[in-house]
C-alpha cells in the first residue's frame, strides 16, 4: 500500500484582538442664536415630556412672549386695560397704542371727527403699520406686547388683516365689548379729540357686535374693573395659546 502524504500540523492560529468599542464622536453643539432674531410666537400646546397632557403643557400666559391686539369700541376701556396688564407681566411687555402713535402727527393732523377723508385714513394705515413695525421690533428682541385698535368686523382686510400682515400670523385678537351704556358713560369722562359724540359711540357698538359668532374670544367686561377685565384677559389668552382662534 503506497504511503499516505506526509502528516503535517496545522499552523498556529494567532488570537483575535481584544473587541474595542468605538468611542461615540461628541455631539455638535447648537450654533449660538442671534439675540436679535425674530421670536418665535406660540402657534399651539407647547411639547411637553412624554405621557404629559396636553393641558399641562401649555404655555403660561403670564410669562409667554406673546403679540395681543385687543380690539373694542371708544370706552371700551382698551387702553386702560392694556396698560395694567403690560404693567404687571413677569417678562418685559409694551403697550402700543394706535391712537398715541396716530397722535405723533401734530401739525396736519387729520381728525376723523371732523369728517372721514383719504388724509384721515391714509394717516390711520400709516399708524397701523408704525405700530406693526414696532411690535415686531420688540418681539425680535424678546418682548411681548399689546396693541390696541377699534378693528371693524366688516372691515376684515383693513382691520384683522392687516395687523395680521403687519405684525405676523401668531398675533392673538382679543374682543373687549361691554354694554351700550357702559362705554356711553366711559365716553363722557374722555376729553379732547378722544371724545365721540353720543351717537357716533352708538354706530360703533353696533359694528362691533359682529364680532359674536366670528369665532373669536370675547370678553363682556361691564361688570369687571380693570384689574378683573386684565385677569379674564390672562384666562382668555391661556385658551387661545393652547387652541388658536381661526381668523
Amino acid at each position: 500500500m503506497p504511503p499516505g502524504p506526509p502528516h503535517t500540523s496545522a499552523p498556529p492560529q494567532t488570537p483575535a484582538p481584544p473587541h474595542i468599542p468605538a468611542t461615540p464622536h461628541p455631539a455638535q453643539a447648537p450654533p449660538p442664536q442671534d439675540p436679535a432674531s425674530h421670536v418665535r410666537l406660540p402657534s399651539g400646546v407647547a411639547d411637553g415630556m412624554p405621557g404629559t397632557p396636553p393641558a399641562a403643557s401649555a404655555p403660561d400666559p403670564a410669562s409667554t412672549t406673546l403679540a395681543v391686539l385687543l380690539i373694542g369700541p371708544a370706552g371700551a376701556g382698551k387702553t386702560s386695560v392694556a396698560k395694567f396688564w403690560a404693567d404687571r407681566r413677569r417678562v418685559p411687555t409694551a403697550h402700543i397704542s394706535l391712537d398715541d402713535v396716530r397722535e405723533w402727527v401734530r401739525s396736519g393732523f387729520a381728525d376723523p371727527q371732523s369728517g372721514w377723508n383719504d388724509n384721515s385714513e391714509a394717516q390711520y394705515r400709516l399708524a397701523r403699520r408704525t405700530c406693526g413695525f414696532a411690535a415686531r421690533n420688540f418681539l425680535a428682541n424678546g418682548i411681548s406686547c399689546i396693541l390696541d385698535d377699534a378693528v371693524f368686523p366688516d372691515r376684515p382686510v383693513v382691520g384683522l388683516g392687516g395687523w395680521k400682515r403687519h405684525v405676523g400670523p401668531g398675533l392673538l385678537p382679543v374682543v373687549l365689548l361691554p354694554g351700550l351704556e357702559i362705554v356711553l358713560e366711559r365716553n363722557a369722562e374722555r376729553t379732547g379729540n378722544r371724545r365721540l359724540t353720543d351717537e357716533e359711540v352708538a354706530r360703533i357698538h353696533g359694528r362691533m357686535a359682529g364680532w359674536y359668532g366670528s369665532g373669536l374670544p370675547i370678553i363682556d367686561n361691564s361688570q369687571l374693573d380693570v384689574a378683573g377685565t386684565a385677569r379674564a384677559l390672562d384666562e382668555v389668552l391661556a385658551r387661545s395659546i393652547a387652541s388658536p382662534p381661526q381668523w
